[in-house]
């Protein structure tokens, strides 16, 4: 089996790989196992080390990394280069704090001692998307070393080059052999991956369908799983909000790796009394962003990452237009081999509009009329999906109060667009999925939280 790298802005495939065949992923897992037995008990400090170390080796190598993620999967280059830098900050957030994470928890019982101690369980199994095909994978590496666990990674099959370097990387930076090694498989080898004895954990970060099957895999085999699944996050704009700032803020978390993210923005919910103002500035900043090649400078939004994606988003605007709602900018499907797909709103989005109930993944903003505040915070919550949110209002106690206890997801920004940040956790309720990632709850995930007692 061969597994294609094709550039999503010309159609051209860049290279062939071969696939990992059932005997290799064997022998790469036991690999990954028998590392971990030293992995496991290697000092904090040289974890640490270590972990500076990738960072050093990402900021190095970043431009070109940019231009692989450009190649790939369509991402323009200065995004790539935050990516690449985003990886390198996760790394030296761990490095500098996992040992604080980590640490041994007095807990005064009857005993002459007895504390919590946060053991790693093994290698880990990771199962990651394209669309941030460095991010994903160094936020679930960088606490999985940190805690003492090794790692294999899935990635998506149309990013083999990025997978390939991430391994090189880790390489580079001077770890052990084989506490993390790449497995070029198709989606059809994550069941017989996930049952592997040497599999101890597993994490994903994709689509909710991919998300329940590796869940169900995992679940009857008794081995944990976080996931990190689809979204269609609401930003609620009230009648007091700085409107300037909130059409600016939607707009650009809406495009945002070109709308392919499961924390951009995606539904606009608007109060009545504002809607007007707010549609039409944020028209004014969506027709000023510019598509086009990701190597070329001042390129807003790239291809989406691949032909089949583009076409099944076009799909759906088509099918929100026939339930009722209007394309007041983009919708069509430029001409050429390529997976460009224009930056769209729609207006008039109900409920029940597809719009409003499904993930659209790529640069389509649908914006929904509210009648008032309780209204906005009915509508953000009525979807089956819950992983960010945003709230644009100029009180901030007002805005604090819906963050924290009325929106119904896993976070909640207050005039800001929600991003990750290797200082707080991340994920999502619902059918975004569970667990998180990040922060010091992120560590805690993937280990032992094993009690002694000494009488």
């Amino acid at each position: 089996m061969e597994i294609l790298s094709i550039n999503p802005a010309n159609g051209k495939t860049i290279k062939k790989y071969s696939a990992h065949s059932d005997k290799q992923v064997d022998k790469k897992i036991q690999q990954t196992h028998t590392a971990w037995l030293n992995w496991r008990t290697s000092p904090r400090e040289e974890r640490s080390r270590l972990l500076n170390n990738i960072a050093t080796v990402l900021t190095e190598r970043k431009d070109e990394l940019a231009k692989l993620m450009a190649l790939e999967m369509g991402k323009p280059l200065a995004q790539g280069v935050a990516e690449i830098e985003k990886c390198a900050a996760v790394c030296e957030y761990y490095a500098t704090n996992a040992a604080e994470h980590l640490k041994d928890q007095l807990i005064k019982t009857d005993a002459l001692k007895s504390f919590v101690s946060f053991q790693p369980l093994g290698v880990v199994l990771a199962i990651m998307p394209w669309n941030f095909p460095f991010w994903q994978v160094f936020r679930f590496l960088a606490p999985a070393l940190a805690a003492g666990n090794c790692g294999v990674l899935k990635h998506a099959s149309n990013v083999p080059g990025c997978a390939l370097a991430i391994q090189d990387i880790v390489k580079a930076a001077g770890f052990p052999q084989h506490v993390f090694q790449t497995l070029l498989v198709g989606s059809s080898k994550v069941d017989a991956i996930i049952a592997n004895k040497h599999i101890q954990a597993v994490t994903l970060t994709g689509s909710t369908g991919a998300g329940i099957k590796v869940a169900q895999k995992a679940g009857s085999l008794l081995k944990k799983t976080v996931l990190e699944l689809g979204g269609s996050d609401p930003y609620i704009i009230l009648e007091d909000a700085d409107l300037e700032l909130a059409a600016e803020t939607c707009v650009n978390s809406r495009l945002i790796n070109g709308g392919q993210s499961c924390i951009a923005a995606k539904r606009f919910i608007v109060v009545k009394s504002v809607e007007k103002q707010f549609t039409k500035l944020f028209l004014q900043k969506m027709e000023a962003k510019k598509m086009g090649d990701p190597f070329e400078q001042g390129v807003d939004v790239g291809p989406q990452a691949r032909i089949d994606l583009r076409d099944e988003l076009h799909k759906q605007v088509r099918q929100a237009v026939k339930q009722g709602a209007k394309c007041i900018l983009g919708g069509e499907i430029p001409k050429g081999v390529n997976a460009f797909y224009p930056p769209t709103i729609l207006t008039k989005v109900t409920d029940s509009n597809i719009a409003f109930q499904e993930e659209l993944f790529g640069p389509v903003a649908a914006i929904i009329s509210a009648k008032d505040e309780n209204d906005a915070i009915r509508l953000a919550n009525k979807s089956v999906f819950g992983l960010g949110s945003a709230v644009f209002t100029k009180d901030k106690k007002r805005g604090e109060l819906i963050a924290t206890t009325l929106i119904e997801a896993g976070s909640c920004f207050v005039n800001s667009l929600v991003k990750s940040d290797p200082r707080l956790p991340f994920g999502g309720i619902k059918q975004s999925g569970y667990g998180r990632e990040l922060g010091m709850f992120g560590i805690h995930e993937f280990v032992n939280i094993k009690t002694v007692f000494i009488a």
